[in-house]
């Protein structure tokens, strides 16, 4: 059993800057993909970015330049800046943990104009 414990998030100026992190714990073996996704009521979940095993970052074009993935063994992260209201959304962490599929419970990203 795995489990994806996500926290950072909040309401941030528009402008201003946040910082998500995801953990994961349980039964690890290994880790393969992480990324984050979001979702924007009414529409659907989108990828924001993601990043391999060995580094290599791909970034949705509405977040180039200001949101940043990085990981470390288990968790990953995404650091956000300048900020806008468009960005408001509810935020997911995804990984392939052991083979398996697995994503965060969410958290609440709001920026205000």
């Amino acid at each position: 059993q795995v489990q994806l414990v996500e926290s950072g998030g909040g309401l941030v100026q528009a402008g201003g800057s946040l910082g998500l992190s995801c953990a994961a714990s349980g039964s690890i073996s290994s880790t393969n993909a992480m990324g984050w996704y979001r979702q924007a009521p009414g529409l659907q979940r989108e990828l924001v970015a993601s990043i391999t095993t060995s580094g290599t970052t791909n970034y949705a074009d509405s977040v180039k330049g200001r949101f940043t993935i990085s990981r470390d063994k288990n968790t990953v992260y995404l650091q956000m800046i300048s900020l806008k209201s468009e960005d408001t959304a509810v935020y997911y962490c995804w990984m392939i943990v052991s083979k398996g599929d697995y994503w965060g419970q969410g958290t609440q990203v709001t920026v205000s104009s």
